[in-house]
């Protein structure tokens, strides 16, 4: 495509993405009591290294990278363990940092091993997978629409977020949706594609005109700053740090080996295990790039799943696009600032578009099912999404339970995915090797 139309849906992925990006380092810097221009610096960094692995993803290198249009960002999943590390006085950030190397090394490792098991995601197994994500991720689009989260951390303890909810945010969020939506059934052709991009700028200006963002900072800030490796010292490696960030990485494979499928299928590209190998070996890469220049774990991000059903686009070349302009904004810190001053409610009015089309593209695929020939693959939907919905909708149910318990229950995708891989291996049996959802649309 022609320059000027690759940057502006290289622009649109980014947005997207933007704020949940920069989300992780803002909550692991102030966790670990960070200064405010080390924050600035995990922020600046994250934004480089997303670009740089967001194009070897697209783009490939030799034997890693899909080469197809994936957005990657710092995941959600990894904080938890992430801030353990991180707030042990023996280990601190470069203890993050070296166990976000190790855990890199373990992912390359692998990848091959683990890209054999995509005969297990057929599309009854795939397509409630990505239902299960993006209903799962509507809880995070919702509370960035309501302005942040229900409570706010302080000295003394969470208390209520007084901005939580207020009328002013639901009112943009609400615009941006409705932008969204009209500019896609009025429009035709390429600005049609442009929908989220068009409905993210109108509420940003809406909330300039109504002096509700905040620049405060802006002046301080740099022109241009260069990424550097190692900026806060030599990493740490510690066992348990990198065993924890490990077994996330576990995790965050198997999220990856659904919307690899996915966006395979609406590309109508055959996913083979070398090429799923190689796309979960971009995580792996990711972390190693990260932990070097003083950011976290990398994943694909499912909101821009979501954009690529919007848009019907699926160059691998506009994505690649948008990991650029991510580089650029890394090196750009008043440009990244201003970026970052979009108010969570505005992202949060297209997240409620990005997240549902997730839970769409999932249901697209659940379609491709047998559930008239076998009727027993409707309790594998429906048990998997039930017991994933179980931590979404009650957070708190696993409290009176061992620790580890509420860790490995908490996260609803991971349990639906295992409960999706486990109900087809015993209504339907093993599935031969080769199959897959690129290969067996029917489901095993």
């Amino acid at each position: 495509m022609p320059l000027p139309k690759l940057a502006a849906l290289g622009l649109q992925h980014v947005l997207v993405m933007y704020a949940g990006a920069v989300a992780v380092p803002l909550l692991v810097g102030n966790a670990l009591g960070l200064s405010k221009e080390q924050i600035a610096l995990l922020v600046s960094a994250d934004l480089f290294c997303c670009g740089i692995v967001t194009m070897i993803q697209c783009l490939g290198i030799w034997n890693i990278g899909a080469r197809l249009p994936i957005m990657m960002g710092i995941s959600f999943t990894a904080v938890p363990a992430i801030i353990a590390t991180g707030t042990d006085p023996d280990l601190g950030i470069r203890g993050v940092f070296g166990a976000v190397i190790a855990s890199g090394v373990f992912t390359l490792i692998a990848a091959k091993f683990f890209s054999k098991w995509v005969r297990f995601f057929p599309a009854i197994v795939t397509g409630t997978v990505m239902l299960v994500i993006g209903l799962s991720l509507m809880r995070v689009g919702v509370n960035w629409t309501a302005g942040g989260t229900p409570t706010i951390n302080t000295p003394d303890g969470p208390v209520p977020n007084p901005a939580y909810g207020e009328p002013f945010g639901l009112a943009v969020a609400a615009i941006v949706l409705t932008t969204i939506l009209l500019v896609t059934r009025i429009f035709k052709g390429f600005l049609a594609n442009l929908g989220v991009l068009i409905g993210i700028t109108l509420g940003f200006v809406i909330s300039i005109a109504a002096g509700r963002v905040d620049f405060t900072g802006l002046g301080d800030a740099g022109w241009v700053n260069l990424v550097t490796p190692f900026a806060f010292g030599t990493p740490i490696f510690n066992l348990w740090g990198t065993l924890a960030l490990c077994a996330v990485m576990v995790v965050m494979m198997i999220e990856a080996v659904g919307q690899f499928l996915a966006v395979g299928d609406m590309a109508g590209q055959k996913i083979t295990e070398e090429r799923l190998a190689r796309g979960l070996r971009t995580d792996g890469i990711g972390n190693i790039i990260g932990g070097i220049f003083n950011t976290f774990t990398y994943t694909t991000y499912a909101q821009n799943v979501g954009l690529l059903q919007i848009t019907g686009v699926l160059s691998r070349w506009a994505v690649a696009a948008g990991g650029a302009i991510l580089i650029l904004l890394g090196c750009l810190p008043k440009v990244a600032f201003i970026s970052a001053s979009i108010p969570s409610y505005v992202i949060g009015g297209a997240a409620i578009v990005m997240f549902g089309m997730v839970s769409a593209t999932g249901v697209k695929i659940l379609a491709r099912a047998d559930f008239v020939g076998n009727r027993r693959n409707i309790y594998i939907v429906a048990v998997s999404l039930a017991l994933a919905m179980i931590p979404v909708v009650a957070p708190g149910i696993y409290s009176q339970l061992p620790e580890i318990f509420g860790r490995t229950f908490g996260s609803g995708i991971l349990i639906g995915t295992f409960s999706a891989l486990l109900l087809n291996i015993l209504f339907n049996g093993i599935p031969p090797r080769g199959a897959g959802l690129s290969g067996d649309l029917e489901g095993h």
